[in-house]
C-alpha cells in the first residue's frame, strides 16, 4: 500500500461522529450506575461529584453553553480516565419568564414550548458528545421535582425562616405584575414599555439574613475565585460600628442610625431619612409637595436612587448629642429604608455622598479629622472651602472636643464606649445583606404551598398534598398573573388546620432562584417519590467537588445555594457546611470584542461549526482558545486550523494500521528512543498541563507529539514505538475529542473504548536527559554553551569549559573562582 496522504481515507467526522453519539445515548455508556436507585447503595472508591450550571430551555443551545460544556466534559472524562468514580447528571432549569412570555405574546402553551426547547437542546448535547449521565436527568416545572420544592419552602416556614411581609417592589400597572429590578429598563417594564411603580406589596421572604456571619465565614474553606468571594463579602457587607440615637430638635421622636465611623460624629452637619421612614410620612402626613417627592423617589430602583442625590428639606431638625446642636433634617434618594435604620447621620467632610450633597445643597461642611501619612506623620489640614471631595484617609481628630489628636480608630473606640455609658446607644455589627425576596406575581413557577384562612392566617399545605400543582388551563391573556385569575385554583380548597371553607390558595410562585438552589441535591436520587434526597448519600457526595459555571452567578444563584445547604444542615438533611467546594468561572465566547446577539449580527451557534467541521473540532477549537477562565474571541479562532490537526492525526493512525499490515520495517534504534522520549514528555506535560485545567497549553503538548509521530514515519517506518505514540496520543485527546478518539482506537486495533482506558503514565527513566546543555559564563557574560553528561560534577564542569576554544580566550587573567550548577551553568570570576 502506498504512504501517499492522498490514499488514505478521509477523515469526515459528519460520518462518523453521529453513530458513536446515539450509541453512547442508547446505551447509556455514561451512567453512574443502572436504575432509578443507584445512588442508595452506591458504596463507591474515590466519588467525584462533578456539576455545570444547567441550562434555561429557551431555544438551542449556544456558544456560551458549548464552552462551559466543552470544559466540563474534558474535565469529566480525564477523571474517569484517572480512575474517579465521577457522577456527573444533566437537568434544565426549565422554570421562569421566556415561556411565560411565550404564552403572553404568542399564545404558547408554556409546559410545550419548554419541553420543546429541551429536546432540542438534549439533541444538541448527544450531538457534541457531552458524556452526561442521562439516568440522572431532572427538569424543574416537572411536578416531581417542584414537589419536593414546595417541601423545602415548608421546611423553611416550618424552621421560620420563610415569612411575609410588605416591601416596596417595581409594578408594572399596565401588565398588572411585580417585576424583578433586571426586568426594569430606564424605569419602565421590559415587557410593555410602561413606566414602573415602586408601590409597597405583602411578600414572601426567606431569613437569609440569619446566616450572614456564616456565609461571609465560610468563604474561607471554598476554593473559589477571589473575584466571586470578593463579590459575596461586599454583598453581604459586614461591617463593625455603633447604633446612635439622634433626638428630634422638638424632642417629639428619637431616630436610630448605625455608623461604622462614630468617630466622625463631631463632622455629622445634617441629617438624612430615607423618603419613607416612618417618622416622616408621619410628620409629612397631607403635604402635597412632598408626596410628589416621595412618589417620584420611590418610582425609581434601590440602584438608580444609590446614584442620585435629590432631596427634601423637611421642617424640622435632629440634635446631634454629642455637639449638642440642631442639625438640618432632609429626605434624600440615596439612603434606603431596607438598609441599615432608614436613617443618617451625614458627615460630608469623610463620606462622598454626603460631600456632593452638601455642595449641592450648600451645606455647612466641618472639618473633624487633619490627614496623617503612613508613617504617622501629620499632613497639611484640610480647608472646607477648597476641598474637592471627601477625604478617606488616616489622620488624627480635630474640633472634635476630648477626642482631639486621637487616631480615627483610637476615637472610634473611645467614642462607642462613650455612647454606650451615656445611654445613646451601642456597638453593633451590620450587614448589607437583605431577606430574599421569593414571591412572584407569575404563574410559570412553582405555586407556593400556602394557604390562607381567615380564621387560622397563613396555614402549610400538608406535605402529603404536595405537589401543588399548575392548572393546565390559565389564560395568560389576562392581566395580571393568570393564577390569580383561575377561580378552581384560588378557591376550590379548604383550611387544613380548621376545616373552614374561607381559605384561599397563595397565588404566588417561587422566585426560579429557589428551583436552582436545590438541584445538586435533587440529582442524588431525581425519581425518589419518598424523599427529597436521601441523607446518607449525601453525606458521601457533597459538596460537589467540582462546580463549573458563569461568574454572572457570583452572588444570587450561589449565594442562595449555599444558604439552603447551611438550612438543611440545621434541619438535619445534609452533613455538609457548602454546596460545591471547587468553582471554575468560564470565560465569555465574543465576536470581534463585542458580546454575540442577533440584532448585532455577529451570532454564531454551535450548529454551524458542527454542520461543517464535526463536534470534535468545536470542542478542540473551544479549549484550544484560551485558558477556560479568560475570553474567547471567535473572530482570532480557527475551527480550520483544529480541523487540519484532527485530519493529520486521523492520516499518521490510519497510516500506521496500514504500514503494519503490510510488514513496514519498525524505527531504529536512536529513532525509537527518540519518539518514546518525545511520547514520555507528551505524557508527563499533557498530565500535569489537564490537572491543572490548563487544557490550551495541553493540547500544545498533544500537537507536539503528533508532529514527533510524523517526523519519526515519514520514510514509512512503523513498529511498536509508533503505535504506543498514537495510542498514548489518543487517550490523552479523548477528554478533547471523544469521537476521532473512540473511532481511531478501534482502528488501531484496541479492545473496548478509549474512554474506558487508564490516561498514560509516563516512562520516568525516559524523562531523565542523557545530555544536558550548560552555560558558560565568564564574570557573569555568557562566553560559550556546552553540552555535557547529565548529571556531570563540577570538576568536569570546568574541565569541558577550560578546553572550549570560545572561553578559553578569557580565561587570560587569574581564575580566582569558579561557580558550578550542575546541569545548568559554570561561571568564571576572573581577575584582571
Amino acid at each position: 500500500m502506498s504512504n501517499a496522504p492522498g490514499d488514505t481515507e478521509r477523515y469526515d467526522p459528519l460520518v462518523i461522529e453521529p453513530p458513536i453519539a446515539e450509541r453512547w445515548v442508547g446505551e447509556r455508556t455514561y451512567s453512574l450506575r443502572p436504575g432509578p436507585t443507584a445512588r442508595e447503595d452506591d458504596a463507591t472508591d474515590a466519588p467525584y461529584y462533578a456539576l455545570t450550571m444547567f441550562p434555561y430551555p429557551s431555544g438551542d443551545l449556544h456558544m456560551g453553553h458549548a464552552e462551559i460544556f466543552t470544559i466540563h466534559d474534558a474535565l469529566v472524562r480525564h477523571l474517569r480516565m484517572q480512575g474517579r468514580r465521577v457522577l456527573n447528571p444533566i437537568g434544565w432549569d426549565a422554570f421562569g419568564l421566556p415561556a411565560e412570555n411565550a404564552a403572553r405574546n404568542r399564545g404558547a402553551d408554556p409546559k410545550a414550548w419548554t419541553y420543546a426547547n429541551i429536546e432540542e437542546q438534549r439533541s444538541t448535547i448527544a450531538r457534541l458528545g457531552y458524556s452526561f449521565d442521562w439516568d440522572t436527568v431532572l427538569y424543574t416545572c416537572d411536578p416531581g421535582y417542584y414537589r419536593w420544592t414546595q417541601w423545602l419552602f415548608l421546611e423553611l416556614f416550618d424552621a421560620g425562616l420563610a415569612y411575609r411581609r410588605e416591601a416596596l417592589v417595581n409594578f408594572c400597572p399596565s401588565c398588572s405584575t411585580v417585576l424583578a429590578n433586571e426586568q426594569v429598563v430606564d424605569g419602565h417594564c421590559e415587557r410593555c414599555g410602561t413606566e414602573v411603580d415602586r408601590e409597597p406589596r405583602t411578600q414572601w421572604f426567606f431569613r437569609i439574613t440569619e446566616y450572614a456571619d456564616e456565609l461571609l465565614d465560610g468563604l474561607d474553606d471554598i476554593d473559589w475565585p477571589d473575584r466571586v468571594k470578593n463579590s459575596q463579602r461586599a454583598w453581604i457587607g459586614r461591617s463593625e460600628g455603633a447604633e446612635i440615637t439622634f433626638p428630634t430638635a422638638d424632642g417629639h421622636d428619637e431616630i436610630h442610625v448605625y455608623t461604622t465611623r462614630p468617630d466622625t460624629i463631631f463632622g455629622a452637619t445634617y441629617f438624612v431619612f430615607a423618603p419613607e421612614h416612618p417618622v416622616v410620612l408621619q410628620r409629612m402626613a397631607g403635604d402635597a409637595a412632598y408626596d410628589a417627592y416621595l412618589a417620584e423617589v420611590t418610582r425609581r430602583s434601590d440602584v438608580e436612587r444609590q446614584a442620585g442625590k435629590t432631596g427634601y428639606r423637611l421642617p424640622f431638625d435632629m440634635r446631634n448629642p454629642f455637639t449638642g446642636e440642631d442639625i438640618p433634617a432632609y429626605a434624600a434618594d440615596y439612603v434606603l429604608m431596607d438598609y441599615g435604620t432608614g436613617a443618617i447621620m451625614a458627615v460630608p467632610v469623610g463620606d462622598q455622598r454626603d460631600f456632593e450633597f452638601a455642595r449641592q445643597e450648600s451645606l455647612e461642611i466641618r472639618v473633624i479629622i487633619r490627614p496623617m501619612d503612613a508613617d504617622g506623620g501629620l499632613l497639611e489640614e484640610l480647608d472646607a472651602d477648597t476641598m474637592t471631595e471627601a477625604y478617606t484617609g488616616p489622620g488624627v481628630m480635630v474640633n472634635s472636643g476630648a477626642y482631639d489628636g486621637l487616631t480615627w480608630d483610637q476615637a472610634k473606640e473611645r467614642i462607642i464606649a462613650d455612647v454606650e455609658a451615656k445611654g445613646w446607644g451601642a456597638a453593633r455589627v451590620n450587614t448589607r445583606l437583605r431577606d430574599w425576596l421569593i414571591s412572584r406575581q407569575r404563574s410559570w413557577g412553582p405555586p407556593i404551598p400556602i394557604i390562607h384562612c381567615q380564621t387560622c392566617g397563613e396555614v402549610a399545605v400538608p406535605e402529603e398534598e404536595l405537589p401543588v400543582e399548575l392548572p393546565d388551563d390559565l389564560d395568560f391573556s389576562v392581566a395580571g398573573s393568570p393564577l390569580d385569575h383561575h377561580d378552581t385554583f384560588k378557591h376550590d380548597v379548604i383550611c387544613p388546620r380548621c376545616g373552614g371553607e374561607n381559605a384561599t390558595r397563595d397565588v404566588d410562585t417561587l422566585d426560579t432562584f429557589v428551583d436552582s438552589s436545590w438541584y445538586f441535591l435533587r440529582y442524588l436520587s431525581p425519581d425518589d417519590d419518598a424523599r427529597a434526597w436521601p441523607t446518607d448519600v449525601a453525606s458521601r457526595w457533597l459538596p460537589v467537588d467540582q462546580y463549573t459555571g458563569g461568574v454572572e452567578h457570583a452572588v444570587l444563584h450561589l449565594l442562595y445555594s449555599r444558604f439552603v445547604v447551611k438550612a438543611m444542615r440545621d434541619r438535619g438533611y445534609v452533613d455538609a457546611d457548602e454546596p460545591f467546594q471547587a468553582l471554575l468561572n468560564q470565560g465569555q465566547v465574543i465576536m470581534e470584542g463585542a458580546a454575540m446577539s442577533k440584532s448585532k449580527g455577529n451570532l454564531v451557534v454551535p450548529g454551524e461549526v458542527t454542520d461543517t467541521y464535526g463536534a470534535d473540532t468545536l470542542r478542540g477549537t473551544m479549549l484550544f482558545a484560551s485558558a477556560p477562565e479568560d475570553d474567547i474571541d471567535w473572530a482570532d479562532v480557527s475551527p480550520t486550523g483544529m480541523h487540519k490537526w484532527l485530519s493529520r492525526v486521523w492520516r499518521l493512525s490510519l497510516e500506521h494500521v496500514a504500514r503494519e499490515s503490510a510488514g513496514a520495517r519498525a524505527l531504529d534504534g536512536d529513532a525509537e528512543v527518540a519518539l518514546r522520549r518525545a511520547t514520555a514528555v507528551a505524557i508527563d506535560r499533557t498530565s500535569t498541563e489537564f490537572d491543572a485545567r490548563k487544557y490550551n497549553t495541553g493540547i500544545a503538548q498533544l500537537m507536539t507529539l503528533t508532529n514527533a509521530v510524523l517526523d519519526a514515519t515519514r520514510d514509512g517506518a512503523a513498529g511498536p514505538a509508533v503505535g504506543d505514540a498514537l495510542s498514548a496520543l489518543l487517550k490523552m485527546l479523548a477528554p478533547v475529542c471523544p469521537f476521532l478518539t473512540e473511532e481511531l482506537w478501534t482502528r488501531l486495533g484496541h479492545q473496548g473504548s478509549v474512554h474506558d482506558q487508564s490516561w498514560p503514565q509516563a516512562d520516568a527513566a525516559l524523562l531523565v536527559e542523557d545530555e544536558v546543555e550548560v552555560v558558560v559564563q565568564v564574570n557573569g557574560k555568557v562566553r560559550g554553551r556546552l553540552t555535557v553528561a547529565a548529571g556531570s560534577d563540577q570538576d568536569a564542569l570546568e574541565a569541558a569549559a577550560r578546553a572550549d576554544g570560545r572561553v578559553a580566550g578569557h580565561l587570560d587573567g587569574e581564575v580566582v573562582k569558579v561557580i558550578a550548577v550542575p546541569d545548568k551553568l559554570v561561571n568564571f570570576v576572573v581577575k584582571a
